[in-house]
């Protein structure tokens, strides 16, 4: 009985696990903790709270405003009198008060 040759498989087994190695590779550099999607959603989410810091850097700007002006070395008038009868609940008598 004549056997017949074997084929060769070394080649179709390097050339199979060096494509699963680059598959492998290419998923994670899309999907993986570093990928380009991962890298999208930090860059979305930078953006997002820098807006963020500049609302509230303005709101800080703004109290720190009202805050000089009701100082003991500057004192506004018209703002003291607004925060006042804010708190106390009273009104002058030349104003209507619609609830």
């Amino acid at each position: 009985m004549v056997s017949s040759p074997r084929p060769n498989l070394g080649p179709l087994i390097y050339f199979t696990a060096t494509l699963m190695v680059g598959l492998y590779f290419a998923f994670a550099a899309v999907q993986g903790d570093f990928g380009i999607f991962r890298r999208a959603e930090v860059d979305a989410e930078a953006a997002a709270l820098s807006q963020e810091l500049g609302k509230l850097q303005a709101e800080v700007e703004r109290m720190e405003n009202l805050t000089h002006r009701l100082s003991d070395s500057y004192l506004d008038l018209d703002l003291l009198d607004q925060q006042a009868r804010d708190v106390l609940g009273m009104i002058r008598a030349d104003e209507i008060v619609i609830r």
